[in-house]
């Protein structure tokens, strides 16, 4: 076992290892490093994801809870890259972006398209995938649950600082029908910590940019994050932070402030309601 500076794929990863202790053995992490022959630091320090287990460790933890040669070596593949500076995984692997954010302290994203999925609406989350046309029809519902279980993290005592930037191209862009977009520019309005919205006067090629996250904590090292289709990737390098950070003061010094981002989303719900109303057929 190697201590190192952990990383948002190694603790989900260590957490994975900690939920099939608790799912196929009855042991605690104590009784467990017992039955294992090592000190009780070492299963805590391997299942938080602040230790890189040995391919040994790795073996002996397995087999303790009973997983099959053909588990361990899919796991193994995977532990591989859990302490990498740079972290691919693919988009339908949530888990552990899920798992960043909820053990951010602060999260600062910038979204140029769409809307930010920790404050998407249901119908909103539900549209962008259908027209999207990159999931599956059955598939839909579930990456609808899974963006709304994400979001519970904005409803604990102790939610993360957020900072949510957006194109205001992002607003302009219909996803669904006109009462989908309303309900998602009053989510904006009344249910986010603050939104930044970037004026196209900033230009249009900004918002072309893959949508990126800095998660700070309290205690690790950030984790600048960016997605496109293809992949999700986890940096925990220092330059990568130092970029993510001089990105997000770029953005600031462009962005409207919080008074003038309100006034602007209520514009567009003002619009909207127009739009409503004079959807009748017109006279012959």
């Amino acid at each position: 076992m190697t201590a190192m500076t952990s990383t948002a794929y190694s603790r989900d990863l260590g957490d994975e290892l900690r939920r099939l202790r608790e799912k196929f053995t009855t042991l605690t992490g104590h009784a467990f490093a017992e039955q294992l022959g090592w000190d009780p630091s070492k299963v805590s320090n391997i299942e938080k994801g602040k230790a890189r287990a040995s391919e040994i460790d790795l073996v002996q933890y397995l087999m303790m809870c009973g997983r099959d040669s053909a588990h361990f070596e899919a796991f193994r593949e995977r532990y591989r890259y859990a302490f990498d500076p740079y972290v691919l995984v693919v988009p339908d692997n949530l888990r552990t972006l899920a798992m960043a954010e909820a053990q951010a302290q602060k999260i600062t994203s910038y979204d140029g398209l769409s809307m930010p999925g920790l404050v998407q609406t249901p119908e909103y989350a539900r549209a962008l995938l259908t027209e999207g046309g990159n999931e599956a029809a059955e598939d839909i519902e579930k990456f609808v649950q899974l963006r709304v279980d994400r979001q519970s993290i904005m409803r604990r005592s102790n939610p993360p600082e957020c900072v949510f930037f957006v194109h205001e191209l992002a607003l302009r862009l219909r996803v669904g029908d006109a009462r989908v977009m309303e309900e998602q520019y009053l989510r904006l309005l009344f249910h986010t910590h603050v939104v930044r919205i970037v004026p196209m006067s900033a230009g249009v090629a900004i918002a072309m940019r893959s949508a990126r996250r800095l998660f700070s904590f309290e205690k690790m090292v950030p984790v600048a994050y960016s997605e496109n289709d293809v992949a999700q990737v986890f940096a925990h390098d220092g330059k990568a932070i130092a970029s993510s950070r001089e990105f997000f003061k770029w953005l600031d010094a462009r962005a409207l402030d919080g008074e003038q981002s309100r006034s602007m989303l209520t514009d567009y719900v003002g619009g909207l309601r127009e739009d409503l109303h004079d959807a009748r057929p017109g006279l012959a």
